[in-house]
């Protein structure tokens, strides 16, 4: 598990394709000593598994599953990665619980100046799209962030310059694909009633009137 809030901004150092799958080559500021072959680490919000360390960073294997379904396959050599290490039970939680499963990618529609914050405004998938509440937890490029709006077509966020300086959101241009893990609860909740709502009904995503009628509300 990971709280969203990274630890470094590291670098794509290479990236080779092994049939459908491929095996990346990160350089990162990351205590290297203290990690160790196995470990998991967040790369874009993609939990990955270290398999080699090396001078000044780390390599790790992407399956074809996941090539497919994150923008890990999309880096360049030099591209910017967010970085996270897997949390410990001793750490403190600032961000949200994030499992570093991707549940699809968004296109940012629009960036703009707001105050002091700069706002993001994301199309995603509606199957995604339904378990994004306003005011709620979302992942993006495994960033931890609170959704500021909700509409048919997408969601949106804002970041303090903080938060744009410390990860690679602040790269990011109109057009950019970025993976997004939802809420592990929505999830989690909607699962649970499934039985109460009846298996066979097409899935049409939480409600206030669902929650309150079931007991969560």
């Amino acid at each position: 598990m990971f709280t969203g809030l990274i630890e470094d901004v590291g670098r794509l150092r290479q990236l080779v394709r092994r049939g459908g799958a491929c095996r990346i080559v990160l350089d990162c500021r990351l205590p290297l000593a203290e990690i160790a072959l196995g470990d998991s680490i967040a790369v874009n919000g993609v939990c990955l598994t270290v398999v080699e360390r090396l001078a000044g960073g780390f390599a790790a294997d992407v399956s074809p599953e996941t090539l497919q379904s994150s923008n890990l396959g999309a880096l360049q050599p030099g591209s910017p990665v967010n970085l996270e290490r897997a949390l410990r039970l001793t750490d403190r939680l600032g961000g949200h619980l994030v499992s570093g499963h991707i549940d699809a990618c968004a296109v940012l529609q629009r960036r703009f100046r707001d105050g002091n914050a700069e706002r993001f405004l994301f199309a995603l998938d509606p199957a995604a799209l339904r378990y994004v509440v306003e005011k709620g937890s979302i992942a993006i490029d495994g960033v931890s962030l609170t959704v500021n709006s909700v509409d048919a077509a997408g969601f949106g966020v804002a970041l303090i310059p903080h938060s744009l300086a410390q990860t690679s959101l602040q790269h990011y241009a109109v057009g950019a694909r970025v993976n997004i893990e939802t809420d592990l609860l929505a999830r989690y909740v909607e699962k649970l009633l499934q039985p109460a709502c009846g298996a066979t009904a097409p899935p049409a995503g939480l409600s206030l009137e669902t929650l309150i009628s079931n007991g969560f509300a």
